[in-house]
């Protein structure tokens, strides 16, 4: 007897569509699971055994042939278990095989036969949809997440044995329509994430304008300058001032910390906040922009669409920070294996900061504090920031120390953070708005054309850049950055076109470049 059941694994943080073909023919009894499946693939084997058993049905002792399709793409986790299981009862004929041609099925089964909840739903479902299947069977504990995807139909499980008969489906199935969390921009834009605001930092006017003006453009910020200057604490309020996720950001963000197993099975809705990391010094490559024998993200994807904080930039391993150059140009993140390719959204802002030295000191010394680095350490320290890297990155500002900042007091040092919010909104829509009068991407990287279409260059403008160009000898990505850069200057100042004193500030935050 031959059974087919739908199921679905999670590629990279894309949902694919897998089916699970199951065939019980005479012979020794034997479990034979084909269709490049891992470990825990295998493993379900026994599980699929116990739970069959221990749900009142019987495991068919007879040859019984497994195969995943495709066969060529590698299988991995416990979202099988439950479509395996109802291919084994179907094919042996202990269930009817009729109600499950337009179902898809996904859960990891205990030997119970109780339903437990697997990552990456929120893709599986998606690739349903995608698929023409409206029909899903999850766990319980999964279901929530499910019904982010609109016009599905859920059925949420809590044992193998519910499978028996259709038409005790009906109380499986879930209201999508009561419970699925209602998103109120108003009551988001009000909201300001628990990072501190930038009214409590006393002075550093231009540090906060530098972080106002990367945070409406997603430009990368670089702060340089001794210890306790406030280059973290300034960092760490930016996510205070990012406007919340659009929907369509949303639904990425949620579904890649759902494939990433770091999504509570308590949330209440899609991930609306831009998400903050902050990794430790001592990651690997692999942690950073994803890896493993079937890669899972990394940070930089676990930042997308939000901020990747990289505290004390030096300490990390050069081949550690080399393996950025790629994502901060391309926004993706690709990792290829012998069997496939993995690609993983990586559209970020980059923040790091960092001491001027080992001791911190060199360059800011007072009579309490002295420099004790030698000019060797000092050279060993800065070799891991390579020129490359540092290209890809706007603003590079060496913050002075705070007695020395708070001499400028001006309107940035008054800003809330809801203040700055609002300014970054208010850039970030009217770039939008230029955006769609010329049909360009909202999310679009402005490269070529695109780019000069929409930077609206005073003659003055353009010949202090011209200038700029030669008299400093920056390099053509480092010249489209500070095209880049003016323009948002200007969105944050609301002029349509650009002015030379914009293009004067953007010149001025790439300084520790030349």
């Amino acid at each position: 007897m031959f059974s087919l059941i739908r199921s679905s694994s999670v590629h990279g943080v894309e949902g694919k569509r897998i089916s699970v073909e199951v065939d019980i023919s005479s012979g020794l009894p034997q479990v034979n699971v084909v269709g490049l499946p891992d470990p825990a693939v295998r493993e379900s084997v026994e599980r699929v055994r116990a739970a069959i058993k221990n749900s009142g049905f019987v495991f068919p002792l007879d040859r019984i042939t497994v195969n995943l399709a495709p066969a060529d793409l590698r299988k991995e986790g416990t979202a099988f278990d439950l479509a395996f299981a109802a291919g084994v009862l179907t094919a042996s004929g202990q269930i009817d095989g009729k109600p499950f041609e337009d179902v898809m099925l996904i859960g990891e089964l205990s030997l119970n036969g109780q339903l437990r909840p697997v990552p990456g739903v929120l893709s599986m479902v998606e690739e349903a949809k995608l698929s023409g299947i409206r029909k899903v069977l999850l766990p319980i504990a999964n279901v929530k997440e499910a019904e982010w995807i609109a016009g599905m139909e859920l059925y949420a499980l809590t044992h193998l044995n519910e499978l028996r008969d259709r038409r005790n489906w009906e109380h499986l199935r879930w209201d999508t329509g009561n419970d699925r969390p209602a998103t109120d921009d108003e009551d988001l834009l009000s909201f300001i994430p628990s990072c501190g605001d930038y009214s409590d930092v006393i002075g550093q006017a231009q540090a906060k304008r530098a972080l106002l003006i990367a945070a409406a453009g997603r430009h990368n910020v670089l702060f340089s300058g001794p210890p306790g200057t406030g280059k973290t604490m300034m960092i760490r309020r930016l996510p205070g001032i990012l406007p919340p996720l659009a929907e369509e950001e949303a639904l990425e963000v949620t579904k890649i910390y759902s494939a990433a197993g770091k999504l509570s099975t308590d949330a209440q809705g899609l991930i609306r906040i831009p998400p903050f990391r902050s990794p430790h010094h001592t990651i690997s490559a692999g942690g950073l922009v994803g890896g493993g024998s079937v890669p899972k993200p990394g940070e930089v994807t676990l930042a997308h669409r939000g901020v990747l904080y990289l505290d004390e930039f030096p300490e990390f391993s050069r081949q550690v920070l080399e393996v950025l150059r790629q994502p901060l140009e391309d926004g993706i993140v690709t990792i290829a294996r012998s069997k496939a390719v993995f690609h993983f959204p990586a559209e970020l802002m980059l923040a790091v900061s960092y001491n001027p030295c080992p001791c911190g000191y060199a360059g800011h010394e007072t009579n309490d504090k002295r420099c004790t680095c030698t000019d060797k350490t000092i050279a060993r320290y800065r070799s891991r920031l390579s020129g490359p890297l540092l290209d890809r990155i706007d603003i590079q500002l060496e913050v002075p120390r705070p007695l020395e900042a708070t001499c400028n007091d001006t309107h940035e040092d008054k800003l809330t953070s809801a203040q700055m919010r609002e300014l970054v909104l208010a850039a970030r829509t009217r770039a939008q708005q230029r955006n769609k009068e010329q049909g360009i991407h909202p999310n679009r990287r402005l490269t070529g054309i695109p780019l000069r279409r929409s930077i609206l260059l005073r003659r003055d403008a353009a010949g202090l850049l011209d200038h700029a160009l030669d008299a400093l000898g920056i390099s053509m990505r480092t010249h489209d950055r500070i095209v880049r850069l003016s323009r948002t200057i200007a969105d944050v100042c609301g002029c349509e076109q650009i002015e030379a004193e914009h293009v004067a500030e953007a010149i001025q935050y790439r300084g520790l470049n030349y």
